[in-house]
């Protein structure tokens, strides 16, 4: 069933997949109380150790959390944050094991832990009810932060993310029939020498992306990345399913997809994959965003920053 799956719809195995590829600032004058709370938010994440994940801050205003997704590094989302400094206190995350990130853990677990030390530093450094926007990987970690901290996060965003990716395979597909095939795509992380694996995020790439930087950004992030920890994730994320959760939630939570009809999921079956994972959750508001791929902040950036604008006004 898999194989046949993957063979009917080669864009969709490969944005699976390519979860698998895939200085401060401060701004014066938004008022001095802000001004003065900037640095010491910017403080407490310099002062953040963990072995999960680090926090760069930029910017003063209300806090917004950009969390990339699988491989990415992040500057992902730099862009959106020399937009959003002006107007909001932007903390930056950057996962263990990805683009360069020291990693730890070995073949341990690493969506729970990131999720933990998300929480941890949400408390630590004082923010109160951030918004918080995930890519991939990131918005279902971004999920997971608000079904288990419904106290911690204020609103979130997924972009591009299904709160079980597995789901792409059919609506019977269950975390445990799924397992195999994580442990397969695990395999073909770890077994390719550099070079095979280098023109195999090549390949991703440019189904992940319609913008040539980004995809050259993203196989260098993932040549960057430690492959354990790559195995480790894409593993786990193949086989967490979030959504029998979803009904009890009670933070907001936008869903921003894709849909490409140049060589992307068709508009309709689009639709049809959001609307039915997310149709648990109460009050979820769906987004399609067209002509785009998987990384959508680079393929649409301007309509990107748009939604982005309401979802942090909303």
């Amino acid at each position: 069933m898999f194989n046949a799956f993957f063979k009917a719809r080669p864009r969709l195995r490969a944005a699976l997949f390519g979860l698998a590829v895939c200085s401060p600032a401060f701004v014066v004058g938004i008022g001095q109380a802000l001004a003065q709370e900037a640095p010491a938010t910017a403080a407490a994440a310099a002062v953040f150790a963990s072995d999960r994940l680090s926090v760069e801050v930029v910017g003063a205003g209300p806090d917004v959390v950009l969390i990339p997704g699988f491989a990415s590094s992040r500057e992902v989302w730099r862009a959106e944050a020399e937009r959003l400094q002006t107007t909001h206190r932007v903390h930056l995350v950057q996962l263990a094991g990805f683009a360069g990130e020291p990693w730890t853990h070995g073949d341990g677990a690493f969506v729970q832990p990131v999720a933990d030390e998300l929480a941890r530093y949400i408390r630590q450094a004082g923010l109160e009810r951030p918004a918080v926007i995930g890519h991939s990987m990131g918005g279902m970690t971004g999920v997971l932060l608000a079904q288990q901290h419904p106290d911690l996060p204020g609103r979130v965003m997924s972009v591009d993310s299904q709160p079980f990716f597995s789901a792409m395979f059919g609506p019977q597909v269950t975390p445990e029939a799924a397992r195999p095939f994580a442990d397969q795509a695990a395999a073909g992380i770890l077994a390719p020498d550099a070079a095979t694996f280098r023109a195999q995020q090549g390949q991703t790439a440019i189904a992940m992306s319609r913008d040539p930087a980004t995809r050259t950004a993203m196989v260098e992030w993932s040549m960057a990345s430690d492959r354990q920890a790559m195995a480790s994730a894409i593993r786990e994320v193949m086989t967490t399913d979030l959504r029998p959760g979803l009904a009890a939630m009670t933070t907001p939570v936008w869903a921003v997809y894709a849909s490409d009809a140049d060589g992307g999921a068709p508009a309709a079956m689009a639709d049809g994959l959001w609307g039915r994972d997310y149709a648990a959750l109460p009050g979820v508001r769906l987004i399609r965003v067209d002509g785009s791929r998987h990384f959508i902040m680079a393929d649409q950036p301007a309509q990107f920053a748009e939604i982005v604008d309401q979802f942090l006004a909303d």
